[in-house]
């Protein structure tokens, strides 16, 4: 499909898109499985092939029934319920912006998003996506091959602050913190307690405390949620622009604000010619 046009009136769309995701998102109680729709459509990308990443592709049948997305079927049904009032949004803007507006409506950072991603129906193969029964040489094959780093890694995993997993969507069941609807620092928090009954811990969560490098990683963003918050913000930033030209969407979005910017000002000039007609 062809790259989405990002212009004034697209602005204006992504964020009416915005608000309307955040009335469903509140309705629905659905924030986790937002941020893990955007998760899982941006996290199939591969820096060496640049194939992959958030275009859209999860809504195919073929990638909603890889065995990594169950529940996700919902998700996608979900955004078209926003997709239909705003048609000239991609669907690739569409659910990275759904991801961002679930952080942030549940108490965590403000993200940036830039809007411009290509839409397509090529799906990857089966596998690209993390296994939460493997641990940190796992991970970090995964996350290298999308071209992001051990800090990345830890941040995004703090992610998992929110929501529960399920077990007819994975071989899990239980919630990583006491408060899943509550975008914080918990789970770093939980993760360093040698024992928090009722709470899971996955293979995944344990490489965090017994690897090293991640560790530190883990300690900074218990003791101090800013950091975490800010690292995160910049990480999930990064997912969601995996593959996608930045520097030409950017440009895109400058030359929509010039362009706004000037209306204001011939706007503005027309009216200060008619206040001064008057007063003569």
């Amino acid at each position: 499909m062809a790259k989405a046009v990002v212009d004034a009136e697209y602005l204006k769309e992504i964020e009416k898109a915005r608000r309307d995701l955040r009335v469903l998102i509140s309705n629905k109680n659905c924030a986790p499985l937002m941020l893990r729709l955007a998760w899982h459509d941006a996290g199939t990308y591969d820096v060496k092939t640049k194939t992959g990443g958030p275009n859209g592709s999860i809504r195919t049948e073929r990638e909603l029934n890889h065995a990594a997305n169950k529940g996700l079927k919902t998700a996608v049904e979900f955004c078209e319920e926003v997709k239909a009032k705003h048609p000239k949004i991609s669907y690739a803007d569409l659910y990275q912006l759904a991801g961002v507006v679930a952080v942030e409506v549940t108490g965590g950072p403000t993200i940036q998003f830039l809007p411009g991603r290509k839409d397509s129906l090529e799906s990857p193969a089966e596998g690209r996506l993390p296994d939460a029964k493997q641990g940190a040489s796992h991970l970090r094959e995964i996350f290298y091959r999308m071209g992001l780093d051990d800090r990345d890694i830890v941040a995004l995993s703090g992610g998992h602050t929110l929501g529960k997993a399920h077990k007819d969507r994975s071989d899990f069941e239980g919630q990583w913190t006491k408060n899943p609807s509550k975008f914080d620092n918990s789970y770093f928090v939980e993760l360093l307690k040698e024992e928090s009954k009722d709470l899971l811990k996955l293979p995944t969560d344990r490489a965090l405390v017994e690897d090293p490098k991640f560790l530190k990683y883990v300690e900074l963003y218990a003791k101090d949620e800013d950091a975490f918050f800010a690292d995160y913000a910049t990480s999930h930033r990064k997912l969601s622009e995996l593959g996608f030209n930045v520097k030409d969407g950017s440009m895109l979005v400058k030359a929509a604000i010039g362009i706004a910017i000037a209306l204001t000002a011939v706007i503005f000039g027309y009216l200060r010619e008619l206040n001064i007609g008057k007063s003569h």
